[in-house]
């Protein structure tokens, strides 16, 4: 198994020990999708994925969902965050195990999800809460948003847009399914594409903001994992490159035996469109 480069305590020290009050902004990808930006001394979770749910939910099944990477953090050690975000419902970016400790141990967390999945997503909590939580209190602790709005979130601005999983999703109130999100802080700009494939349009949207980091997937897809795909190595780093971003860092790898690429066509395709990139280690500190 894939050890962290940081985990537990020591990448808890190294969280804290970053937490200054300059305009720098840093990250850490946590695993899978999930990462920790810190900025000012505010800290905003992205889609974390921190148990061993699916792995346990698919053990007797034939799509075993094999752990590669060790755990980076117990969920209910996080008790300095002031947002968590989940881009779409599936458990690695919507787990209860995950989300119920950090709601526990964070109460005036802002937890924003997207409105086409609010009540969905309070139905899982009230599940994992093991009736600690009804469903109305639940759905009330969840701020829903769509693409195209944004929305302040303890100085952090997050602007939602459409991600394509494997295609662009509305409800029947005509809301996304799946989202991306960009946030701004400070002087920083950071895109996290959730889960997504490429799309029309995606590029001039993105192309509004001037992004200084795009977090992107390149699992890519293949129809006998029988799971929504992503974008290739590849295509995030064309990606990367068409909306001019300051740096690309991979992710949705090395979680799931069946699920997973390796970062090496990813590389390969930056270095020859001289895109800036940074693969990150489980645990890993990026900063700007």
């Amino acid at each position: 198994m894939i050890v962290p480069a940081l985990s537990h305590d020591e990448l808890l020290a190294d969280i804290k020990s970053a937490n200054t009050n300059d305009d720098g902004v840093r990250l850490w990808w946590l695993g899978q999708s999930g990462f920790l930006v810190q900025w000012r001394q505010r800290h905003l979770l992205l889609d974390p994925y921190l148990s061993d749910s699916l792995t346990r939910k698919y053990a007797e099944t034939d799509k075993p969902h094999v752990r590669m990477t060790e755990l980076v953090m117990n969920p209910n050690r996080l008790d300095f965050i002031d947002v968590v975000t989940s881009s779409h419902n599936h458990t690695d970016h919507l787990d209860g195990e995950t989300l119920v400790p950090i709601l526990q141990a964070n109460p005036n967390v802002i937890m924003v999800v997207p409105a086409a999945n609010r009540r969905f997503a309070a139905e899982r909590l009230v599940s994992q809460a093991s009736g600690v939580l009804e469903t109305s209190e639940a759905f009330e602790r969840l701020t829903p948003i769509n693409d195209g709005d944004a929305i302040e979130a303890s100085e952090f601005r997050i602007n939602a847009i459409p991600a394509a999983h494997e295609a662009v999703e509305r409800d029947d109130q005509g809301r996304c399914r799946f989202l991306g999100y960009v946030v701004e802080c400070g002087n920083w700009t950071i895109y996290h594409s959730g889960d997504t494939m490429l799309y029309d349009g995606m590029v001039s949207l993105l192309r509004k903001w001037e992004i200084d980091i795009a977090i992107l997937p390149i699992n890519g897809r293949a129809p006998e994992r029988r799971v929504a795909g992503n974008l290739w190595g590849r295509e995030a780093a064309q990606l990367g490159k068409d909306i001019s971003a300051g740096i690309v860092i991979p992710c949705h790898y090395d979680m799931f035996e069946f699920n997973t690429a390796s970062p090496k066509e990813f590389i390969v395709e930056c270095g020859r469109l001289s895109q800036p990139f940074q693969v990150l280690g489980s645990g890993e500190r990026f900063e700007l």
